[in-house]
């Protein structure tokens, strides 16, 4: 190791150490003990640019173990990232730049929020993919325009969490050569030893997933680093996994090699014994000698040179292969034909109908065959959840170019992996599941919320619709439970017509996730010659009738299969002399970002009695019927029978409505039953 080496490894280990204590909170152990595998990537191999973090070509750089952030913030300083050092000074405070966990958009340079172990270690899955289809795509044989890797850092939590299995399976399969993981092999985790709970053989677990693996025994020998890594660039057909045997907390007299150094400060007296152990200046706190400086900020000339030498290349492939290179910027830009809306099919009213899972199926391949970014699959049940594209191939080692994806039973893993995919940019990635199994996907949609990915779901069999599969196949809770996460978007269509508008919705909606929330039975397609139009659905809720030549008494509010009963319901009602208005409201989010003028004019104030139905939990429901509405749902498990018995016996009929309705109005108008 050169002494300039030592010094810009001791340098990242102690900005580290010297912030988790400002804040008095953070995790020293794993930059201390990390730094040097990490360094040798960033000086030696990692093509970037500080200037400019978004370079296309850019090799991806994926710290999984969030938990270490204060080693990814100290690189990208001292890089010459946009990150001050004052901002590392403001580590885990108010309105910092250098948050607990990585996030992206927050930090320049960071490539996704991690923190909840093993996302980033799948998120990167994802963008091998991604890299991958627009490499087979785009690339041709003297214009490598696509050129790059996919580097990661994980720890033993990423590898113990159950998405890291699934989602190494999936990339061993898919023989993804462009993905190189460093695995700080450090074996202290919060509780002491790994070895009091994880005790498998790593390496051989990932051989066995069609991994090549390493093992670089001294963490602090950053030249067998640096000759593993080049090993991993020489595998083409298989992910690469590098397990560097590392000491956390490395530098400390007395917390080093323990959980101690894990998730709390050293403490000043240790931080002190720490720093005249690596031959460090006590003070002052967050020192950078500018040798250092002089030493990481060449990142800056080499990152430039990079991007101009592909940009060089790029303009020379838009001048041989225009017709390519213009379909690339479309891509990369999200950009839709102008027509595309009109692709969008249009279904006749129809009394039987056709599940919403159907109409689905049929709206995504439309919208595909004209919109090349949008790709994806299910897990497991594309046959199902309607979500494979016809006349396109899978996407499998072999050929790349394929965009239909098999991500067989992994749910959380294929969820993970589509917010990869959308990170990298240049996609609109779907993946679809029965809704029930939305439980396996709640942690990495909650990641895709949280970031704001543009990611789309298909939850089919959305009720106890469903049937005979009984009730560990049909969900409840998981409407609720959906709606509870901030900044996903979830739609419940209740007929063909709104299922298509759905798709052109969730196709619009940038700015986070869309839930599309769909039926296994048929259901009507309505008529809409009097009522409202489906493209209404885009507001969240509408009127879709209301009674002839007088005003509405009371409103009745449906989602999904039970919109139909609701109509049902109201014709009834009607017979009784009672004027109802129906509203269709397949989507909660989308009417609360409605002006207050357009809500009132829905569910005016001056019509309290309401009546919301859904086949699964209130919960939530009574904020939209008020105090004197109420609401008809589902607060108990299913049950294994046909789906008519079922509605029936849980009271999700249009005649059980009717008499509920019909009970309300009665009781708030003072009528005896």
């Amino acid at each position: 190791m050169r002494p300039i080496d030592e010094r810009c490894i001791n340098t990242i280990r102690m900005l580290s150490a010297d912030a988790v204590e400002a804040a008095r909170s953070g995790h020293p152990g794993l930059p201390m003990g990390a730094a040097p595998m990490v360094y040798t990537l960033w000086t030696r191999f990692l093509k970037h640019n500080p200037r400019n973090p978004a370079w296309p070509n850019r090799d991806r750089f994926i710290f999984s173990a969030g938990h270490g952030s204060m080693l990814l913030y100290s690189l990208l300083h001292l890089t010459g990232y946009d990150l001050f050092l004052d901002d590392l000074k403001s580590f885990r405070q108010w309105d910092s730049r250098t948050p607990g966990h990585p996030e992206v958009g927050v930090t320049a340079g960071v490539e996704a929020t991690t923190g909840p172990l093993g996302q980033g270690f799948a998120n990167g899955v994802g963008m091998a993919i991604a890299q991958a289809h627009l490499a087979a795509k785009f690339n041709r044989p003297d214009f490598d325009i696509v050129d790059h890797y996919i580097y990661g850092f994980c720890s033993d939590g990423d590898l113990m969490e159950g998405i890291s299995h699934e989602a190494a399976s999936l990339a061993g399969h898919l023989k993804l050569g462009r993905i190189i993981y460093l695995y700080d092999d450090n074996r202290i985790s919060i509780e002491g030893s790994t070895d009091l709970a994880f005790t498998e053989g790593r390496g051989p677990r990932l051989t066995a997933c069609g991994w090549h693996v390493q093992e670089v025994t001294d963490g602090n020998d950053p030249d067998a680093i640096e000759a593993a890594i080049r090993a991993a660039q020489a595998e083409t057909n298989r992910p690469s996994l590098i397990a560097v045997r590392t000491h956390i907390g490395y530098g400390s007299p007395n917390k080093q090699d323990s959980e101690k150094a894990h998730g709390e400060p050293l403490g000043a007296e240790e931080l002190l014994l720490t720093k005249q152990n690596l031959n460090w200046p006590a003070e002052p706190t967050f020192f950078i000698p500018e040798e250092v400086v002089k030493e990481m900020r060449t990142a800056v000339d080499r990152g430039q040179a990079w991007e101009d030498e592909w940009q060089e290349r790029m303009d020379a492939y838009r001048k041989a292969h225009p017709e390519a290179a213009g379909a690339l910027d479309r891509m990369m830009n999200l950009e839709f034909p102008e027509d595309w809306e009109s692709r969008i099919p249009e279904f006749p009213p129809d009394l039987t109908g056709m599940p919403t899972r159907v109409a689905s199926g049929k709206a995504l391949n439309a919208l595909a065959s004209v919109i090349p970014g949008l790709m994806g699959g299910s897990a497991d049940l594309g046959p199902s959840n309607k979500t494979l594209l016809e006349g396109e191939s899978d996407f499998q080692a072999g050929n790349y170019g394929g965009r239909n994806l098999r991500f067989g039973v992994r749910e959380h893993g294929m969820t993970a992996v589509l917010n990869g995919m959308a990170l990298y940019g240049g996609f609109i990635p779907y993946g679809g599941t029965f809704l029930i199994f939305s439980e396996y996907m709640r942690p990495a949609v909650r990641m895709a919320a949280l970031m704001g990915l543009h990611v789309i779901y298909v939850f089919t069999h959305d009720s106890i619709g469903l049937g005979e599969d009984g009730p560990t196949h049909q969900p409840v809770e998981q409407l609720a439970g959906l709606r509870a996460i901030p900044n996903l978007t979830v739609i419940r269509p209740g007929d063909a017509n709104e299922t298509a508008q759905a798709w052109r919705v969730a196709m619009n909606l940038t700015g986070g996730p869309v839930a599309l929330v769909l039926t296994r039975q048929g259901v009507p397609t309505l008529e809409r010659d009097d009522c409202g139009s489906a493209r209404d659905l885009e507001k969240g809720a509408y009127v879709l009738r209301d009674p002839q030549g007088k005003d509405p008494e009371m409103i009745l509010i449906g989602s999904g299969s039970e919109l139909n009963t609701v109509m049902a319901a109201a014709d009834l009602l009607a017979q009784e002399g009672i004027a109802v208005r129906v509203v269709s409201m397949p989507s909660w989010e989308l009417f609360d970002q409605q002006p207050e003028a357009y809500r009132r004019s829905v569910l005016p104030p001056n019509i309290p009695l309401r009546m919301a139905v859904e086949a699964g939990s209130p919960q939530g429901w009574h904020y939209y019927v008020g105090d004197r509405g109420k609401v008809l749902g589902i607060d108990r498990f299913g049950a294994s029978a046909p789906y008519k018995v079922l509605f029936e016996k849980y009271g999700i009929t249009a005649r059980h409505v009717y008499e509920e309705a019909k009970a309300l109005y009665k009781q708030k108008n003072g009528i005896g039953l």
